[in-house]
């Protein structure tokens, strides 16, 4: 049986994982939106990860999600059997800069949501929340009933969906999901995270004359793949439960610890390149924050697989294998 699917956000890092799984698993029909007028690289991510993917099952849109009449023009046109919502700006620090972000996030999900009632179509639906919503909350190991303490616009934004979620579900008798996905990383990341910051500063270690600075070594964060949590987020959108789930590996590394695997890849001494400058940290912010993932083990049998090692080894040899 042939599934559509539409994606919001679906050339991020995310929706390319997403979309590899959802066309290698089954005869589905990919539709995405994506504020990117030529797509060019989200396909080119695709043939590395998969050579043999029919990417002729995808059709990108260029839509504009923040006009209500255009996203209810693309559902009706559509009708899509899963939505999943991976859209909207990805950045915390973006948000502080610009608190506008918090009302572009909201807004995309309201016209979505919006869209659908208003043309009768009830998908199943996955949201993408953020362990940022834990905010202040200084518990280190977190699941899905911790209080939310949002400390940014990112984040308020992230918890008012989650919120609203409740509601639609039960009003509506709606299949809706929200997955609170704690840091992530891949390949694809972009440069300006962490990950990346260091991966592409030991590449080109001959040629920096600057040392890499960062905000601390002892932070501790659960980091896992990508990919692993996307294949969460399709079991949990295909099954027959709707609810609300932590998704990470449940194990933390500090900075420290990322700093050596790098750095040991290329027989370099971190020590001798890394400079701190606490001035870059955000003082609210918790030394610790690992998931709690037994609800989502439990329930429906996932449990990440990439351990940070594999991750940072993918990380190396894409941008390795970019320059060649």
């Amino acid at each position: 049986m042939k599934h559509k699917i539409l994606i919001t956000g679906i050339t991020g890092q995310d929706g390319v994982f997403l979309t590899e799984q959802l066309l290698s698993t089954k005869n589905n029909i990919i539709f995405g939106t994506s504020r990117e007028k030529v797509n060019d690289e989200f396909y080119s991510k695709l043939r590395y990860l998969d050579k043999n993917l029919d990417l002729d099952r995808i059709t990108i849109l260029n839509s504009n999600l923040l006009n209500h009449n255009e996203v209810k023009d693309l559902l009706k046109t559509i009708s899509p059997d899963f939505i999943y919502n991976m859209s909207g700006p990805s950045s915390v620090y973006e948000s502080l800069i610009d608190p506008k972000v918090e009302d572009t996030i909201y807004r995309i999900f309201k016209n979505i949501i919006n869209g659908c009632i208003e043309s009768d179509i009830f998908p199943n639906f996955f949201q993408s929340s953020s362990s940022e919503m834990f905010g202040l909350n200084k518990n280190q190991l977190l699941d899905e009933a911790e209080e939310f303490i949002p400390n940014s616009p990112y984040a308020k934004a992230k918890l008012k969906i989650h919120e609203e979620m409740f509601d639609l579900r039960n009003f509506h008798d709606w299949n809706m999901s929200s997955g609170i996905m704690f840091n992530h990383e891949s390949e694809f990341r972009g440069d300006n995270y962490l990950f990346m910051k260091i991966v592409n500063y030991v590449i080109n270690i001959k040629k920096n004359t600057r040392p890499l600075t960062l905000g601390s070594l002892s932070l501790k964060r659960d980091w896992s793949y990508a990919k692993d949590i996307m294949e969460g987020a399709v079991i949990i959108n295909e099954s027959e439960i709707s609810d609300n789930y932590v998704l990470g590996s449940g194990n933390s590394y500090s900075i420290k610890q990322i700093l050596e695997i790098v750095f040991d890849l290329f027989n370099y001494k971190w020590e001798n390149f890394v400079e701190i400058n606490n001035t870059l940290l955000r003082n609210s912010d918790p030394m610790s924050r690992i998931a709690n993932i037994h609800k989502v083990e439990s329930e429906h049998d996932w449990s990440p697989k990439t351990s940070v090692e594999i991750i940072l080894n993918r990380m190396v040899e894409y941008k390795l294998y970019l320059r060649n």
